[in-house]
């Protein structure tokens, strides 16, 4: 039997709700020429039986089922068990286009390429949003070296990457993922697709970039962020995936550029996962990145994703600012504290010094930023993030990332 030319790889824990739409879309492929693996992660729900459904009425499909590990393990066990000269990971809860196996296979072939990159769609209660990649063409080894990895974790914007982190809208080559993937620490439990995705960039030889969105990304709404009791966890894991990103491209990138994408790549997770409100758990650290807001200021935020729940959570333990307003065009019903998220509408009945956009992608800061002007806010209330490198270095050296962005926490207290 001729072997497939792709294995498509589907981790998969708890996502029962969306599996179907999730594997019909990758069996209703036009490409045919393709293996389904099902990597069943422990899932403790009807995962696993829906699994060996579609094994038992299609050939194409195969079946691991391991006890659970993580996104990263999974991975790592539908390696194992692929034989394709290809890899697509999609995730549980995603699906793809009718056509996008057909077309990533197609630029592969075309360009003799080990790495191809395409767009995607975020889907949010409804709403398509498109997203594109920001350097479309085709590069070989020299042009990877020079145009494409000195910018690929940080664009030279803050904080936009040149190469997105995700896995699932790339297509790899297995002989070279397989010199990558089983490599990657199984701590990495933050930023794993990161760790593969820049990794796995540093030995492609030729890399195709298109515009065109064939991946559908569910971003859930019932994937609630939980309020961070001490930041010390969260920093270690985030220090595993810098320092391991340094080791692997510090021999394909000049150190002071490498140092300069991972300084603000590490600044902006932690302003994520922190909402930017660290001071509480660290002596010394005086820390605010909203540029002309002060304590106590009366405070609108703009968006209800992580960076934002972070934000509003972190301000109830130190009431930093005061938060009186909650608003998304995203809107969905979530309370934090008194907050309640709110349509972008009800800012005309707000009274506020100033708002945050909490959002590190400045396309999106530009964009809500647009919205909010035909809202008639005032373009001197509305805040922008402190992007300065030697405060970002000074901040990291205060929070004890060492010079290889390991995490040392010696200060912290509980």
């Amino acid at each position: 039997m001729t072997p497939p030319i792709v294995s498509v790889i589907v981790p998969i824990y708890g996502v029962e709700n969306y599996l179907h739409k999730c594997v019909d879309s990758i069996l209703e492929q036009s490409f045919e020429n393709f293996e389904l693996i099902l990597v069943d992660d422990g899932s403790p729900d009807n995962c696993p039986t829906i699994c060996d459904d579609y094994a038992r009425r299609d050939k194409r499909v195969r079946v691991v089922h391991k006890s659970n590990g993580g996104l990263l393990s999974a991975r790592k066990a539908g390696l194992d068990a692929s034989i394709g000269q290809y890899i697509s990971f999609v995730d549980g809860d995603d699906w793809i286009d009718h056509f996008f196996l057909d077309t990533m296979v197609g630029y592969a072939l075309a360009n003799n390429a080990d790495f191809v990159i395409t767009g995607h769609f975020r889907e949010f209660d409804g709403k398509i949003e498109t997203i594109r990649p920001i350097n479309p063409g085709i590069y070989d080894r020299k042009e990877i070296e020079q145009q494409i990895l000195p910018k690929a974790i940080y664009s030279g914007a803050f904080c936009e990457h040149g190469v997105s982190t995700y896995v699932w809208n790339k297509l790899f080559r297995r002989d070279l993922l397989t010199q990558i993937l089983p490599h990657v620490p199984n701590e990495i439990v933050m930023g794993e697709d990161a760790a593969i995705t820049y990794s796995y960039l540093a030995i492609s030889h030729n890399l195709v970039i298109s515009k065109i969105p064939l991946y559908y990304y569910r971003q859930r709404h019932d994937s609630i962020v939980k309020s961070i009791e001490h930041f010390d966890k969260e920093f270690y894991r985030l220090g595993l995936l810098m320092s391991y990103l340094k080791t692997e491209l510090s021999e394909v990138l000049d150190e002071d550029n490498l140092n300069e994408q991972l300084a603000y790549y590490l600044y902006s997770q932690i302003l994520v996962r922190t909402g930017g409100l660290v001071n509480q758990d660290f002596e010394n650290v005086n820390y605010n990145p909203f540029l002309g807001i002060r304590k106590g200021a009366k405070v609108a935020v703009y968006s209800s994703g992580s960076f934002g729940q972070h934000l509003l959570n972190n301000n109830l333990k130190n009431n930093f600012f005061d938060i009186v307003g909650w608003v998304d065009i995203d809107y969905h019903q979530l309370q934090i504290g008194k907050n309640i998220v709110e349509p972008i509408s009800s800012l005309a009945n707000l009274k506020f010094e100033a708002i945050i956009i909490a959002t590190i992608n400045p396309k999106v800061w530009k964009n809500i930023t647009e919205e909010l002007l035909l809202f008639g806010i005032s373009e001197q209330k509305i805040s922008k993030l402190k992007t300065e490198l030697t405060e970002i270095k000074l901040l990291l050296s205060q929070l004890n990332f060492d010079t290889s962005y390991r995490y040392n926490p010696i200060n912290i207290h509980h």
